[in-house]
């Protein structure tokens, strides 16, 4: 198993938007420095506390910050930014990383963000789709282009000057395109068949209860059964929200108290998802009750936490639930104590994730 990094930053509202950042960006450079294999960044243009605003510049700033993490969006959130925008942004980004990208998509689940984009009454699902279309197409194509679809045009007919390079999109580093991935957000969800079936990758959100996870992978060889493609565990990358400590009643204390930043991580999406009507994502059957559904319920069900002893225990319990899968993303929370932020990331890297793979390595030789 390998480990990643993935955050949708939540801050507490009354913070200093200068220091959320500037801790945003250490903990991606303290992943590169522990040797997680990849980070990714979520964003959101209306949300005080999930504030990074776009997860294309922070990962610029990052570029010359790191030596080796292989560094991804999640998400562009296309129905809010023309095809042609986005194709040039990645395909600067991605050579800013000399090829450490990792192209992360969505239609955006933020409802304030597709309202103040004028989306909000849209298919976006189809927008997403036109998006992405275009922007490879972009990719694979050359000026002038003329690309029309239902939401946008791309072309440079008019304005192309080849001789001086104008009317020109970059291309990306990596060819065709650097690697696609999609957040699986939704129990038995077609968007990853889908997926699989254009040949992209597929992550399983970090608010998901086990049994809505496991639904996942049948989905992928779904879709990979579309294709020449070998559904692989080890392209499958799952979301885990996860706290360690030194000593079990730190572990307790940071991840349970009412000030956690895990309770108030789970807290805006639970309010979120409750006013939406989507409280779905926290029950363990269709049929149960919504006032079964409380935050105390939603974080005990999805926070790992403890000693890496026990943090390593759930975890394979985890994994024996949902099937296996290639990467474990390290899902990232505030840090309201720095200090024991940066403790769990290390404490993962160094003591958790080495006993996970000797645990995996006897039983998998035995499988």
């Amino acid at each position: 198993m390998k480990l990643g990094f993935f955050t949708m930053p939540i801050h507490p509202l009354g913070k200093d938007w200068r220091q959320s950042l500037r801790e945003d960006r250490e903990a991606f450079i303290l992943a590169d420095e522990l040797s997680y294999v990849e980070g990714l960044c979520g964003e959101h243009v209306t949300d005080r506390a999930e504030n990074i605003t776009s997860c294309t510049m922070f990962i610029a700033t990052l570029a010359s910050a790191t030596k080796q993490i292989r560094l991804g969006t999640g998400t562009v959130n296309m129905p809010n930014i023309h095809p042609a925008a986005v194709a040039g942004q990645i395909a600067m980004l991605d050579h800013l990383l000399d090829g450490r990208f990792i192209f992360g998509i969505s239609p955006g689940g933020l409802l304030s963000d597709a309202e103040v984009f004028g989306t909000l009454d849209n298919n976006r699902p189809e927008m997403f789709l036109e998006g992405i279309e275009m922007v490879l197409a972009i990719w694979a194509g050359e000026a002038p282009y003329n690309l029309e679809g239902k939401y946008w045009k791309v072309s440079t007919a008019r304005t192309l000057m080849p001789e001086i390079g104008q009317g020109y999109i970059a291309k990306p580093l990596q060819q065709p395109h650097p690697p696609i991935v999609v957040t699986a957000v939704s129990p038995h969800s077609n968007s990853v068949s889908q997926a699989a079936a254009r040949g992209w990758d597929v992550i399983s959100a970090n608010f998901l209860l086990p049994q809505w996870v496991k639904t996942h992978w049948p989905k992928y060889q779904e879709g990979c059964a579309t294709t020449p493609r070998v559904a692989d565990p080890a392209d499958w990358r799952v979301a885990k929200s996860l706290c360690v400590a030194d000593d079990l009643a730190t572990a307790r204390r940071y991840a349970t108290d009412p000030d956690s930043p895990y309770r108030q991580y789970y807290n805006s999406l639970y309010t979120k998802l409750k006013k939406n009507g989507r409280l779905i994502l926290f029950k363990t059957h269709a049929e149960q009750q919504d006032d079964e559904v409380t935050l105390d319920y939603v974080c005990e069900k999805l926070v790992i936490w403890g000693t890496p002893d026990k943090v390593a225990d759930d975890i394979l319990a985890f994994q024996a639930q949902v099937g296996d899968f290639g990467t474990l993303l390290y899902a990232g929370k505030d840090w309201a104590d720095p200090m024991l932020g940066r403790r769990s990331m290390i404490l993962m890297a160094e003591q958790v994730l080495p006993r996970v793979n000797a645990a995996i390595g006897p039983r998998a030789a035995v499988g």
